[in-house]
């Protein structure tokens, strides 16, 4: 639930959560209703442009690199040589521009259900679109899900889940069917990553998505939290899953030695990332 307050604050009320997270804003630049969702843009006074999507804060200018960067270089830097990569959703692009910054990379297919989200982030967030024209990179808007059913098996290294809450569009995103498609699709020690919310706020859902992964056939689990300041709780997580073998530490010379640059990750993130707060432990351990 959204809430645009007459002294030009918007709000975000979580009533799952029992929170809610306001930014100020300068004015409302554009809403479309989509087949799927309603998309909002806003220009705030200190976080850029803004993203709304069903009256839940999406995408800022100023703190997108948080999410975008830790959905796809720990993944990436993970495996040790991904050439194939598959983003379901991700329709701001910004993990798209993330994943095409590795020259390794041969081919990257990004499938979201809605263009209008990519129709918004090309007009208002346009420094996140700047690789849609890379030539290993496809850019599709169609069912992910589906998408996924038909792949053909052992055809992908590394697969980006990047929706929205379980809701709406997104709900076919977190089920067993799902990620057995994902699974069968991986060739052997492929990866999947996928955004699983708040460790705080959405402990039983986190739970969920580790359980269905480990029963589906993933053979071991990382769950990586990060800031998101605009989410709820200002703690984000996302979990990766490996086919076939235990994750074995990741790339740390080559992410010392990137020749691209990042806001967030680099080698010291992605190692306090692996070290699992205890609130989580005792969780993940039940």
């Amino acid at each position: 639930m959204a809430n645009l307050e007459a002294n030009r604050w918007f709000t975000e009320i979580s009533d799952r959560d029992g929170s809610a997270f306001s930014l100020r804003v300068n004015k409302k630049l554009d809403e479309i209703q989509s087949p799927f969702q309603k998309v909002e843009m806003f220009e705030t006074t200190d976080f850029g442009n803004l993203m709304i999507i069903d009256g839940c804060t999406m995408v800022s200018t100023r703190e997108n690199f948080f999410y975008h960067e830790m959905m796809s270089h720990p993944a990436l830097f993970s495996h040790p040589a991904p050439k194939n990569v598959v983003i379901i959703g991700g329709g701001d692009c910004g993990t798209l521009r993330e994943v095409l910054k590795h020259s390794g990379v041969e081919k990257v297919t990004q499938i979201d259900i809605d263009e209008v989200v990519t129709q918004m982030s090309l007009k208002y967030f346009p420094e996140l679109c700047e690789s849609n024209n890379d030539p290993r990179a496809t850019v599709m808007f169609d069912d992910g899900i589906k998408y996924m059913r038909e792949a053909e098996a052992e055809s992908i290294d590394v697969i980006i889940v990047d929706g929205t809450d379980p809701v709406g569009p997104g709900e076919g995103l977190f089920n067993h069917a799902f990620y057995k498609s994902c699974l069968a699709a991986l060739r052997t020690g492929g990866i999947m990553i996928q955004q699983s919310e708040s460790p705080l706020m959405h402990m039983p859902l986190l739970l969920e998505m580790r359980d269905a992964m480990l029963e589906v056939g993933f053979v071991d689990l990382q769950t990586l939290p990060f800031p998101q300041p605009i989410y709820p709780s200002g703690l984000w997580s996302a979990t990766m899953a490996r086919k076939d073998q235990k994750f074995a530490g990741f790339r740390e010379q080559d992410v010392d030695n990137a020749t691209f640059d990042t806001e967030y990750y680099n080698t010291g993130i992605h190692k306090g990332a692996l070290a699992t707060p205890n609130f989580m432990k005792r969780a993940f351990e039940k």
